[in-house]
């Protein structure tokens, strides 16, 4: 990738960092996904009305989160992807190397330390645990699955912040509560079940059974309405 300018405004002056809204933080995976799939296609600019198509929202709105990044496209011409990619990244700390705790080695958490979606987006699984004795040691990829007693003092070594917790329900607080006294500071939950962490800790929860009864509420609603007709 080329060396990517400072960011400027249409007048050349240095952008001045303004906070960014957690629901434009949100929005910004999916605009880099959009990007990352234009760029595999050798599409070098984007207009702000083919990026939100593509990412479910309206140009005005793709216009506004850009512009927190200091990136305004131009006239007639639209976003340079290379660089637009490079700034989403940037902002998502997705620049750097982000090493991650896997707890729970079940069907999921083996699942989810395969996935090669971790490492090209800058995340390495760099710690797994299960309480079940019988696996610790066992490989997985490059990993040794280490037991759930060592986890504080592991985490501690490998100094990693970011964990996923995929242990059963019911023992998702209790690793939740280890893992914010080990040092960790945001934490991806897929364990079926509300947890409470300190307001200081950065908690996202991925229940795949509650998007399941969602759909279902849609699907449900979508057959109700073929009937009437």
């Amino acid at each position: 990738m080329r060396e990517p300018p400072p960011d400027r405004t249409r007048s050349g002056a240095r952008v001045r960092a303004r906070p960014i809204p957690e629901a434009t933080v949100a929005r910004l995976p999916v605009y880099l996904r959009v990007l990352q799939d234009l760029a595999s296609q050798q599409i070098q600019t984007v207009s702000s009305e083919r990026l939100a198509e593509a990412s479910g929202v309206n140009p005005p709105k793709v216009r506004k989160d850009l512009s927190y990044l200091g990136s305004y496209g131009t006239r007639g011409v639209g976003y340079d992807v290379e660089y637009l990619i490079y700034q989403i990244s940037r902002e998502l700390g997705l620049t750097q190397d982000w090493p991650v705790a896997l707890v729970g080695m079940g069907n999921l958490g083996q699942a989810l330390s395969g996935y090669k979606g971790f490492p090209e987006r800058g995340f390495r699984i760099a710690a797994a645990f299960d309480s079940d004795e019988s696996r610790v040691g066992e490989k997985v990829g490059n990993l040794a699955i280490e037991h759930i007693g060592d986890l504080e003092r592991s985490l501690k070594e490998k100094g990693i912040a970011i964990a996923i917790i995929a242990t059963p329900a019911a023992a998702a607080q209790e690793t939740a509560e280890r893992l914010v006294a080990a040092g960790v500071r945001s934490i991806l939950n897929f364990a079926p079940t509300v947890l409470t962490v300190p307001e200081r800790i950065h908690l996202r929860q991925v229940d795949l059974s509650v998007e399941l009864q969602i759909l279902a509420f849609y699907e449900q609603r979508a057959a109700g309405r073929k009937r009437e007709v």
